[in-house]
C-alpha cells in the first residue's frame, strides 16, 4: 500500500498530443524539440493522431529506435488515433514503421518520470547549542572538543525543495531503470 502511494499512477495525468496541432507526421515536426519542451510522468498519456493509411506508431527498444528498425515492435498501433498510457518510469521510444519515415525524423523518444508525490516537507532543524555546552566534553587527545558546531542552517526556500525533489525523482528513476 505504501509503495502504491509512493509510486502509484497519478489520477488524471496530462494528455500530451504528440506533435501538437501537426500530429504524428513525417513533415514539419521536430519530435526531439517537441519532447524536450514537455515533462512526462507516470499517469500521463500520449495521444497520437495520424493518417493510418500512411503512418503507424511502433513502440521499440532503444537500439531499434537508433536503427529505425520496426520489425521487432514492443507494441504497434494503427488506428490513426491512439492514446498510450505512460505506466512506468524510464525511456520510451516510438517510430513510424512505414519505410523511411523514421529516417526522415518521424521518431519520438521520451523520458517518463515517476508520478509526482506532491510537496515534500523539509526536516525541522534541532536546537542550536552554544559552544559552552561542549566545554566539559574534551577529548583526552590534544584537548580537542569531541563535537564541533557547524555553520548555522540555511533558510528553507521553495527553490531548495524543488532541487531536492528533482534530485530525489532522478534517484527513483535510476532505481527503476536498473531493475
Amino acid at each position: 500500500m505504501i509503495l502504491l502511494a509512493l509510486f502509484g499512477v497519478a489520477v488524471g495525468g496530462t494528455v500530451h498530443k504528440v506533435g501538437d496541432s501537426s500530429g504524428w507526421t513525417m513533415m514539419g515536426v521536430n519530435y526531439e524539440a517537441w519532447a524536450s519542451s514537455k515533462t512526462f510522468q507516470v499517469g500521463d498519456s500520449l495521444a497520437f493522431e495520424y493518417n493510418n493509411g500512411f503512418h503507424d506508431v511502433t513502440e521499440v527498444t532503444h537500439n531499434d529506435f537508433e536503427l529505425c528498425e520496426p520489425s521487432k515492435p514492443l507494441a504497434r498501433y494503427q488506428t490513426g488515433s491512439d492514446t498510450i498510457s505512460l505506466t512506468k518510469p524510464g525511456y520510451q521510444n516510438f517510430i513510424c514503421g512505414f519505410p523511411s519515415h523514421c529516417y526522415i525524423g518521424q521518431k519520438l523518444q521520451i523520458l517518463v518520470l515517476p508520478a509526482s508525490l506532491g510537496p515534500v516537507a523539509a526536516p525541522v532543524p534541532g536546537p542550536v547549542r552554544s559552544p559552552t555546552t561542549f566545554s566539559s566534553s574534551l577529548s583526552p587527545v590534544n584537548n580537542v572538543p569531541q563535537h564541533q558546531m557547524g555553520p548555522p542552517p540555511t533558510p528553507h526556500s521553495a527553490a531548495a525543495t524543488n532541487n531536492v525533489w528533482i534530485g530525489f525523482s532522478y534517484f527513483l528513476l535510476s532505481l527503476f531503470i536498473l531493475v
